[in-house]
């Protein structure tokens, strides 16, 4: 009888520490989240249709890195011709590269004159990307399209 208090009693204590572990875990997971950053030139160009194609790199915090090709496409009344040089992008909410990769919604109004900046906040399911970047052109108008990010 002594031996089987015993093996029970180190059960109980056994599951105990399983029903405990698992919280710590889960907050091992939430602290492993990955960031990233995009660093990209674009140039583009609209008349009610919007275009724009450039290239850039993505490198993460857990060490990922990938060479990648952006293009926008979109329509609205939007006319003018712009480029972007140095673009950066700070790209939150992934769990590893692959989550970089996509479509994400855009929006936008645009308005500028020989120096041209831009600054976006767009959204692919739960991830953000957070644009900011300066350049050159003629642009005005509103817009809404897709920013895609593929691997080149």
């Amino acid at each position: 009888m002594m031996k089987r208090t015993f093996v029970m009693a180190a059960l109980v204590l056994a599951c105990a520490g399983v029903t405990t572990a698992l919280p710590v875990s889960t907050a091992r997971a939430a602290e492993a989240e990955v960031k990233c950053d995009l660093s990209f030139s674009l140039s583009g160009w609209s008349i009610i249709y919007k275009h724009a194609e450039g290239s850039g790199t993505v490198v993460c915090s857990n060490g990922q890195r990938a060479n990648v090709k952006i293009t926008v496409n979109g329509g609205g009344l939007t006319a003018g011709k712009y480029r972007i040089d140095n673009g950066k992008g700070d790209i939150s909410h992934v769990r590893s590269i692959d989550d970089v990769f996509g479509d994400y919604a855009q929006a936008g109004a645009e308005a500028g004159v020989v120096k041209s900046g831009e600054a976006q906040v767009l959204t692919k399911g739960t991830t953000s990307l957070a644009l900011h970047g300066s350049g050159e052109g003629v642009n005005l108008g509103v817009s809404v399209g897709a920013f895609s990010i593929t691997r080149r």
